[in-house]
């Protein structure tokens, strides 16, 4: 193509300029040529021509610094040169974010900018989540007259949603006369990729009562949200919604659907959309890879796993994260150390902190805790979540010395987590160590620490609700209260008793009891049940925090007592109770 060019530029009658520049492309060495062309015959004064030749020159690779110069040697500039010069950087995202420095160019040159301009502006400052520029650049929108332009609005909302401004996104949204499809999307997805996934389908609903028709992308982000909070029947309706307007469901789509179903505890559903997809990446492969492992199928997740790399899928950081995951949730630690080793020898992948978490989390779990100890010991830097794992481990297997040991090294990493504390706490009441127990409580209350806020999550009728311990803010409370004290009678009868080494050391003795009774997974199933249509009905619910000993045997009690299926998604997995037997096994 060079010596084509150069070719041209020498021959007797070479080629017109526009031809030169179309043949030269957004190549930045060639229109130089092209530009020394010009000068050489007197072109160059050209507005029109060198537009032309900024615009390429903004698409090519490393030419910010020689478009800049361009753009501002143009005598006489238009609006068209400054708005394309925008635009085209927006697309690019480039982290000098250059869309900003022709917009100041434009005002300059007293060249009025339009909504035009605002939109591709703002776009430019999404691209690359540069919030002070795009906070400024809104100012200039107020100033000019198009704060209530729809288009500049939904850039707008969907600027400071990428940013993690939310609140303010929503208020822009809010402030819109007439709300386009793009201002919805960005409002739903911008509340689910800040996890505020309550607020992301509550948008949807309002969405759909004002009769707006979604699309993929709208499809994409509440199912996403649903996949954070665990909500199946919207997920499933959506779903519903998808196939009766016959969209064009890409792999992005399918991925998501798999995600969706898999972390609101369907699995079959899950594996019906994977088995159905006319094309998968390694993406959609490491989605169903991961949501066998969440609910402790770790046979079904190596033979996924085996299954992809047959078809020359080659595994990413996640699958690797997703695989030992798997492992870890399944108790097969030798397939786990393979796939450890097979990472980097096979696959040149370097294991970072998930990987390493994971393995510890393997040997831990397995009891294997002087090996896990090893593990730690033999990283450089071990942070935060490597130390949690064992310490989770050290909890378990009642191992008092090494998690005191792993308990210190979390609090000279994170000394204001306070879930350290009340680890730490429980390692010494388990070891007989109450004179501890009291000293670490009192430090808590000195540093001015609290528990994480427990809270569980259960959808009925398309509607999310909300429950933490204790809670007397749902409507219906007293007669939830009512059903749950019947309901744990019930199991008691059945030989139910309090494990009351669950509840936190903190806990005053005589308050124990009924801290345990009103969890808050508890009382998010009691409501389920209460509100079931018949006896077949599974009863779903997520919790934010890993799920005690107390609500995991008290729940095997009610599945039977009730006859019910009863599904729980905690922090780490899920748990599928069925006439009070567990699917994890007691191994969690």
């Amino acid at each position: 193509m060079e010596d084509s060019i150069n070719s041209s530029l020498s021959s007797p009658s070479p080629s017109t300029p526009y031809e030169l520049l179309q043949r030269a492309g957004p190549r930045l060495k060639q229109l130089q040529q092209v530009h020394a062309y010009l000068i050489k015959t007197g072109t160059n004064r050209s507005r029109s021509l060198l537009t032309k030749l900024a615009i390429l020159a903004c698409s090519a690779r490393n030419s910010s610094t020689y478009t800049r110069k361009l753009s501002l040697s143009i005598t006489n500039p238009d609006s068209y040169l400054f708005n394309s010069l925008i635009r085209v950087s927006s697309k690019l995202g480039s982290r000098r974010n250059d869309a900003v420095f022709y917009y100041n160019a434009m005002l300059s040159c007293f060249i009025p900018p339009s909504n035009y301009t605002f939109t591709s502006l703002i776009k430019s400052c999404s691209a690359v989540s540069a919030l002070r520029q795009g906070r400024c650049v809104h100012c200039h929108v107020v100033i000019h007259g198009f704060g209530l332009d729809s288009y500049v609005q939904a850039a707008l909302v969907t600027f400071y949603a990428k940013c993690g401004e939310v609140g303010i996104a929503r208020k822009v949204f809010d402030e819109m006369p007439e709300r386009s499809l793009v201002a919805w999307n960005a409002m739903v997805s911008g509340y689910e990729q800040n996890g505020f996934a309550k607020q992301a389908i509550e948008v949807f609903m309002l969405m759909r009562d004002e009769g707006v028709e979604p699309d993929s992308a709208t499809c994409v982000g509440v199912l996403s949200a649903c996949a954070q909070l665990g909500v199946l029947e919207l997920g499933s309706w959506v779903h519903d919604y998808i196939v009766e307007r016959k969209f064009d469901v890409d792999v992005v789509l399918n991925t998501t659907l798999i995600n969706m179903y898999a972390r609101c505890g369907d699995l079959k559903k899950a594996r019906e959309v994977f088995d159905g997809m006319k094309q998968r990446n390694v993406v959609s492969w490491t989605a169903m890879i991961s949501g066998y492992g969440i609910h402790g199928y770790g046979k079904e997740a190596m033979e996924l796993y085996e299954l992809m790399k047959h078809y020359g899928f080659s595994p990413n950081v996640i699958t690797f994260v997703a695989i030992l995951s798997a492992c870890a949730h399944a108790g097969m630690v030798d397939e786990g150390r393979r796939i450890f080793s097979d990472m980097t020898t096979k696959y040149g992948v370097k294991p970072g902190v998930e990987h390493h978490v994971c393995m510890v989390d393997l040997l831990g779990r397995a009891g294997l805790l002087n090996e896990a100890y090893n593990h730690v010991q033999g990283l450089k830097n071990p942070g935060a979540a490597i130390w949690t794992a064992l310490l989770g481990a050290c909890k378990l297997h009642k191992n008092f010395d090494l998690g005191v040991e792993a308990a210190e090294k979390l609090l000279a990493i994170e000394p204001e987590d306070s879930g350290h504390y009340v680890t730490l706490s429980n390692v010494y009441a388990l070891g007989g160590k109450m004179e501890k127990v009291e000293f670490i409580r009192n430090k808590m209350i000195k540093k001015k620490l609290k528990k994480n806020v427990g809270y569980s999550i259960i959808e009925v009728d398309q509607k999310v609700h909300l429950f933490s311990m204790g809670d007397k803010s749902h409507p219906e409370m007293r007669e939830i209260y009512r059903y749950l004290d019947e309901l744990m009678g019930r199991i008691s009868e059945a030989g139910y008793v309090t494990a009351q080494e669950s509840v936190l050391h903190e806990v005053e003795e005589e308050e124990r009891e009924y801290a345990l009774r009103y969890h808050s997974e508890k009382l998010a199933i009691a409501f389920g049940l209460m509100k079931a249509k018949n006896g077949c009905t599974t009863i779903r619910i997520a919790k934010n925090l890993r799920m005690c000993e107390d609500c995991h045997l008290a729940i095997k009690f009610i599945s039977c007592v009730t006859n019910r299926e009863i599904i729980v998604r905690d922090k780490l997995r899920f748990h599928h109770f069925r006439d009070g037997v567990c699917s994890c096994g007691d191994y969690w």
